[in-house]
């Protein structure tokens, strides 16, 4: 039987990755003692791998797929085929940042100051590359972790991941310039791209992973209502422009069903009941193809 080996990121990634993989219907179960995850498709091996070898393995071939971030792809200068992107992380859907960060005292206002300074980071290949488009020379050294601490002590700057910035400011770093924006990707190997069976259960995942983000923070709305009331919902309400509506047994009624985001429901329930909408409902998505 044809498998398709799948690298899922291990790490802060790895939860939230299993979460959405549950919602487009694969279970993953992780066990603590082993890196090869149980999947409950046969025909889909999956190894639990840190996000910034998978782009590496992928290219190799040691994995035919994988989800790893776009700034490990640029990293590792893989050669891979991008699927899908796929905007979802630790914290929520927002994308990743690198950013050049510097003592909030220090005398290095621009990049140009970084000429002849010592920059840590993990991402090296990258610093390097985002200094040589700038023409600056610096000594860029590889940070084993608790990047943010180094400056000024041991390095002038510092290039590092963020989400929200909470962990640079409170280090009393500032943000001098954005290096890389990157975000989750779907990536394939090249001959597993050209395999039909592999390219087509990959692009099934992606299907299902894409319609998973799609319905995140948003919910399905359903009501009842009558119908010499169904205009004043419609344009009292924008978001229901373009409702499901279902005849009733009574004829003055009809069901109106939609989507909404998430956010909104508060100041919609109450808005709809003072319409006469009976039998609310608010239900949850776990997939939305548009």
């Amino acid at each position: 039987m044809a498998i398709l080996k799948l690298g899922i990121p291990k790490g802060s990634l790895e939860n939230s990755t299993i979460e959405m993989f549950k919602k487009a219907g694969y279970r993953i179960r992780v066990s603590t003692r082993s890196y090869i995850p149980e999947i409950d498709d046969p025909e889909i091996e999956c190894l639990l791998i840190r996000a910034q070898e998978i782009a590496r393995y992928v290219e190799e071939g040691v994995l035919d797929a994988g989800l790893t971030g776009y700034d490990w792809i640029l990293e590792s200068d893989a050669s891979v085929v991008e699927v899908a992107e796929l905007i979802y992380g630790k914290v929520g859907k927002r994308p990743l940042r690198w950013v050049l960060a510097v003592p909030n005292d220090s005398s290095i206002k621009d990049i140009k100051d970084l000429e002849g300074k010592r920059i840590a980071t993990e991402a090296v290949a990258m610093t390097r590359n985002y200094l040589e488009e700038h023409g600056v020379n610096a000594e860029v050294e590889f940070s084993w972790g608790a990047t943010e601490v180094k400056a000024p002590k041991l390095v002038d700057a510092i290039v590092e991941i963020t989400e929200t910035g909470s962990s640079l400011r409170a280090n009393n770093l500032k943000i001098l310039d954005t290096v890389c924006v990157s975000t989750t990707r779907l990536i394939a190997n090249n001959d597993a791209w050209k395999d039909e069976f592999k390219r087509n259960k990959i692009e099934r995942i992606a299907l299902l992973l894409r319609a998973v983000l799609a319905a995140d923070n948003r919910v399905g709305l359903m009501f009842n209502i009558k119908k010499a009331d169904v205009q004043k919902v419609l344009d009292l309400l924008p978001a229901l422009r373009k409702p499901t509506m279902s005849p009733l047994v009574d004829e003055e009624w009809v069901a109106l069903q939609t989507i909404i985001d998430e956010h909104v429901v508060r100041e919609l329930l109450p808005t709809l009941k003072s319409l006469g909408a009976e039998g609310i409902v608010e239900f949850p998505l776990n997939k939305l193809m548009e």
